[in-house]
């Protein structure tokens, strides 16, 4: 495996930089990656072959996110730029061990699966503990939370925020499709390409919708958490809507959600106070509109991300032909035609009446 350690070298983004990983540096990389080496040239386990990893194919490079317990690198596999997750199970709680390697499971068992030009690509992953490594494709713009956090507040251009929405819904509309609740949908969790394009990542505490229970125990991100949630009740689908409201707020604004209170005041406010945050005056109404329905504190009322991308379509439509469309729409003074014409629209019975 000697081009494995060979490939422990800084990959800066433009790859001519050629600066080399610090003795620190290369030690604690080492310190995560040993545990995935093996004599032979690529390690399968029990069942696994069809998304193994060939070790021998990878060369790690700069650290440029991390957690309480995962680390991820820009790296090589295969000459293609990946982004390589690691996930370290603390000797010390075999609780938490167990339940790592169940989130590690669960994570790429959803990502073999998921092929959409808005989810992030899996490339392949290695099961070999303490450690266990996810390998997905590289997105070179970064997280959408690190992009606002350049800009002024409310100043990313209408037109933009509704380009990168529509990509978010069409991830979250497909995830939804296959029967996959994200339950951590968040702006640190879309990741932008050299394009602009949105793909949705971060599976960690995604599961199937035949496998939700309670909220019980469950650790998602309180800015972005739907009441339900918060209060540990049954949830469905409606979970994501919620957390999509709050990503198009930010979009909009540029800002973290309730950033003058804790995270844990957050949840209380959102879940006994029924608080949102505050949008923008400037904001326009097709934005507001459809934010306040997304944020309901009643999942019922919550629009399907079927009918969220359509309005959005509608709006993208409609700016083509109008481009001061977004600062002169009115809303209908009615929600029902909107809740229908999704269904008009792919020919299903509809019940609607112009």
């Amino acid at each position: 495996m000697k081009n494995f350690y060979g490939g422990f070298k800084q990959i800066s983004s433009s790859r001519r930089s050629g600066r080399r990983l610090s003795l620190g540096e290369y030690k604690r990389a080492v310190s995560w990656s040993k545990y995935l080496i093996s004599s032979g040239a690529a390690i399968k386990g029990e069942g696994e072959e069809e998304w193994s990893a060939d070790m021998s194919q990878l060369f790690i490079g700069s650290k440029f996110a991390s957690g309480r317990h995962s680390r991820i690198y820009r790296g090589i596999y295969k000459q293609r730029d990946v982004a390589i997750k690691l996930i370290s199970q603390p000797e010390e709680e075999e609780d938490l061990a167990v339940s790592l390697e169940k989130q590690f499971t669960s994570e790429v068992a959803l990502l073999f699966r998921l092929h959409h030009p808005n989810i992030i690509t899996f490339v392949a992953a290695c099961k070999k503990p303490p450690v266990f490594c996810i390998i997905t494709e590289y997105m070179g713009g970064g997280s959408l939370r690190n992009y606002l956090r350049q800009q002024q507040p409310n100043t990313v251009p209408h037109k933009l925020v509704l380009k990168l929405a529509l990509d978010i819904a069409r991830g979250m509309q497909y995830l939804h499709s296959e029967g996959i609740l994200h339950r951590d949908l968040k702006s640190e969790n879309l990741l932008l390409g050299e394009d602009m394009c949105v793909k949705v990542a971060d599976f960690g505490i995604s599961c199937l919708e035949s496998q939700i229970g309670s909220a019980k125990g469950f650790t998602g991100t309180y800015r972005w958490m739907a009441p339900e949630m918060i209060k540990e009740k049954h949830h469905t689908k409606k979970v994501d809507v919620y957390s999509f409201a709050i990503v198009l707020w930010e979009l909009l604004t540029g800002l973290t959600p309730f950033e003058n209170m804790t995270p844990e005041q957050a949840a209380y406010a959102v879940s006994h106070k029924n608080a949102r945050p505050t949008l923008p005056s400037e904001c326009p109404r097709a934005f507001s509109g459809l934010i306040n329905r997304c944020w309901s504190s009643n999942p019922e009322k919550r629009p399907h991300f079927d009918e969220i991308v359509w309005i959005l379509e509608s709006y993208n439509e409609s700016i083509e032909e109008d481009p001061e469309f977004l600062s002169t729409y009115r809303p209908p003074s009615s929600n029902v035609i909107l809740r229908c014409l999704p269904q008009c629209v792919t020919g299903n019975t509809c019940s609607c009446k112009a």
